[in-house]
């Protein structure tokens, strides 16, 4: 079973914040600069928003002065229509707010995702081998989101919460000093109590996150693997697994729950209990003609508001963990080197390469698996028009050295010439462009059948894409749906069988016209009908190129120029078919295996072989 991953929950993303995540968190900043002159402006229509609703509460208490006579030159009529005045204002300054920090927000996201996907894309596979795809997204999504929010919101809620809570203290100190220092000795006991309990109900939260994430480890796995846990019907064992999980989950939330309970009733009793102070306290002021009751009224709106921003204060303190955390994590992938300089260069060159390929002496090992040298030493070259088959064991270096050819890694040692060039020093772009692939796991992506072909050449004509699909033999089929080359695929071809999507592959990478061709296992998992007809395409597709061909299933390799046959990341065996069967070697032994499965006679030669010493 997989290894539960991270905690995928908010507290998870949290990080300590210190000089090096701030930042990190400040060089996301730039990405304001375009709509610096609109974020001026949000803020501006903040502040005023602010100011507007920190009005409210003394004309409030000038109400209710006027109402009880307190204060004989107050008009009530007048006070009630400069209340709703306030409120129309405030409305209006609050939606203009809110409109442009939408602006803003939507144009730095676009803008970050822009260039974190354009980075993700330039990146070499051997960063891909190490991340998973889900990771990844993440990063796209919820970090970005997230680093949006503090763009656009975080600094913004930040700015109006300081106002309140400054001018705010500013306004009841004037109106009471007595009563302000009563309303503040309660702050201490709740500001410490936040503090112990929000730490303690932070972890028991982490912990049912944690919880929650073995859980739906344990469903993906259970769905991925369903036809597994059908043939052992083990559907129960998978339920009570689940449950168990589930269980444990709901013991932990339920315990935090009381804790959370415990801490929302000391809060609520505390806060409560202030204003019961302060209204006691005050009204004793009142009695003593110190301030008038609607000075008191104005004053404990006025705390209502400074208690808002204080606890919002703690909020937005969690918000920017949050964001140093996301921003950490874009940081990281925006830094990594990549492979392809200009992503937006032309895939196309004016110059065609002939086909040459010579490998010198090159040994490799995976950047993942460093103790492992996959090549050993591995030489040979290959013509222009050859066709080249790699046939050995799982894991003796075939498909390792069509990734080398394809620059998805580099040698460790050695050396890889085209057309007598060193791939290396050769545009990434260009080389490959120079190069198709076939592989046995076809990926078709969800649109429709024309944008699958047209991906081996974007832009192509529809005379073009029908001519690849005769060509690949995959133009019957095509015909035959309503929708013709407008025919959706579904996820990865997942409405196309698989010798259809082999076809459509083939298509592609006769619509590229490649100068080298890679078949990987290219008609492995077919059916003999299946095999045929691609087998046929791929035929097509070979005609004029330097092709390489990594193959299990030896009966398709036969018709080869130069069969390589690989062992222990070493060329142990060179020659046709003929000769290496003749040999007796490793290629024999490997052929009688194959014809053994298919249930078919040896043919005996008596060619000379061509063996590499």
């Amino acid at each position: 079973m997989a290894k539960r991953g991270a905690p995928s929950g908010p507290e998870a993303e949290k990080v300590k914040l210190n000089a090096v995540t701030l930042r990190q968190t400040r060089r996301m900043v730039k990405y304001l600069r375009p709509y610096r002159a609109k974020f001026a402006l949000g803020l501006l229509m903040l502040i005023l928003s602010s100011g507007v609703t920190l009005v409210f509460p003394r004309v409030t208490g000038n109400l209710v002065d006027a109402a009880t006579g307190s204060i004989a030159s107050y008009d009530r009529n007048t006070l009630a229509l400069m209340l709703m005045g306030i409120l129309v204002v405030q409305g209006v300054f609050s939606f203009l707010r809110i409109l442009i920090f939408a602006q803003v927000s939507e144009n730095t996201l676009k803008d970050i995702r822009l260039d974190l996907y354009r980075r993700l894309v330039s990146l070499p596979i051997s960063f891909f081998e190490q991340r998973r795809v889900g990771e990844l997204t993440s990063r796209l999504t919820a970090d970005v989101g997230q680093l949006s929010d503090m763009l656009s919101f975080t600094l913004a809620e930040f700015v109006r919460q300081l106002v309140t809570l400054v001018v705010g203290i500013a306004i009841i100190l004037v109106t009471s000093t007595k009563l302000t220092l009563v309303m503040l000795s309660s702050f201490p006991v709740l500001i410490l109590a936040a503090v112990v309990f929000g730490r303690f109900i932070r972890k028991l939260s982490r912990s049912v996150t944690d919880e929650l994430a073995a859980a739906n480890t344990v469903a993906e796995e259970t769905l991925q693997g369903i036809s597994t846990v059908k043939s052992f019907t083990n559907e129960g064992f998978e339920i009570g697994r689940f449950g168990a999980r589930l269980s444990s989950v709901m013991g932990l939330a339920l315990r935090s729950a009381r804790y959370r309970g415990g801490f929302v009733s000391f809060v609520i009793f505390s806060i409560f209990g202030s204003i019961v102070l302060v209204l006691w306290y005050g009204l004793g002021l009142v009695a003593e003609q110190q301030i008038t009751i609607g000075q008191l009224v104005s004053f404990i709106i006025y705390t209502t508001f400074i208690g808002g921003a204080a606890g919002g204060l703690g909020d937005l303190y969690s918000q920017l963990q949050k964001t140093a955390g996301a921003s950490q994590r874009i940081q990281e992938i925006l830094a990594e080197e990549p492979e392809v300089a200009d992503t937006n260069a032309s895939h196309a060159s004016s110059e065609r390469i002939k086909g040459k390929v010579a490998f010198n002496q090159v040994r490799f090992r995976y950047p993942a698996r460093p103790d492992v040298e996959v090549l050993q030493g591995v030489d040979f070259t290959v013509n222009p028009g050859q066709v080249v088959a790699l046939v050995g064991a799982s894991g003796a270096g075939k498909s390792t050295i069509a990734q080398l050819l394809m620059r998805f890694h580099a040698p460790t040692e050695g050396q890889i010439l085209v057309d007598n060039q060193d791939v290396s020093a050769l545009d990434i772009t260009y080389i490959r462009s120079q190069i198709g692939i076939v592989p046995q796991d076809v990926l078709l992506f969800g649109g429709s059948l024309r944008e699958n072909i047209a991906y081996g050449r974007p832009g192509a004509t529809d005379a073009d894409i029908i001519l690849a699909a005769q060509r690949a033999n995959a133009w019957g089929f095509i015909e035959g749906f309503p929708e013709g080359l407008s025919t959706l695929v579904g996820e990865r071809g997942i409405k196309l069988s698989g010798g259809q999507r082999q076809r459509i592959a083939i298509a592609r990478a006769l619509l590229k016209d490649p100068a080298i061709l890679i078949l990987d296992e290219a008609t492995n998992a077919l059916d003999t009908e299946s095999e045929s007809l691609v087998q046929d395409a791929l035929e097509e597709l070979m005609r004029g190129r330097t092709t390489l061909i990594i193959a299990h299933r030896l009966h398709t390799i036969r018709r080869a120029d130069i069969i390589l046959v690989l062992a222990n990341g070493l060329v142990v065996e060179q020659g046709t078919h003929s000769q290496l069967q003749a040999a007796n070697g490793r290629y024999a032994q490997l052929l009688r295996a194959d014809s053994a499965l298919r249930g078919e006679a040896i043919p005996e030669t008596s060619e000379p072989p061509l063996l590499l010493s």
